[in-house]
């Protein structure tokens, strides 16, 4: 019992020092606020549930995101590409909304790209987590980590170009 008490203790302390990074990481995937609140919740609560079976509490985060990524698939799997845009979403793409950075749309090219690549490029720029890690939350090898990274940069960078010679001839 005592060891459980102590993984209790490291699970609090790993969702809340993550709680930005995995609220992030959910958005990613559903792109709405109320969603991605829910799939944290979900996921905290899936952690809590099944934490006896977690096997080495140095890869906790690790395994507290790849319930993240799981409850976020689920969800979307769900909603079978159903989506209620929020407020926030409404404004970026409402024609007339004034753009101040408009040669600027790594927003909109991160979310052209499929997911495969899109998240592999979150986690590691914006999240910050190194390629192992990322393979590990992912359920993937690390050469198939890399080569997505490698792949979703180059295609954002061609839609960052194509998006910057419309702009030109605008």
């Amino acid at each position: 019992m005592r060891g459980g008490r102590k993984l209790e203790k490291l699970l609090i302390q790993c969702i809340t020092e993550n709680q930005d990074s995995a609220y992030r990481l959910a958005y990613s995937y559903v792109r709405n606020k109320e969603d991605a609140l829910d799939i944290v919740q979900d996921a905290i609560h899936k952690a809590f549930l099944s934490m006896e079976k977690l096997k080495q509490t140095g890869s906790l985060k690790s395994w507290f995101f790849r319930i993240i990524v799981t409850t976020s698939l689920d969800l979307i799997r769900k909603q079978k590409k159903v989506r209620v845009m929020d407020d926030e979403n409404l404004e970026f793409i409402l024609p007339g909304s004034h753009d101040h950075y408009p040669n600027l749309d790594l927003a909109r090219s991160l979310e052209d790209l499929p997911d495969k690549y899109r998240v592999v490029i979150i986690l590691r720029f914006f999240e910050d987590m190194k390629i192992d890690e990322i393979a590990e939350v992912l359920h993937e090898n690390v050469s198939t980590v890399k080569t997505r990274l490698y792949q979703g940069l180059q295609r954002l960078r061609v839609n960052l170009s194509e998006e910057d010679q419309e702009e030109a001839q605008r």
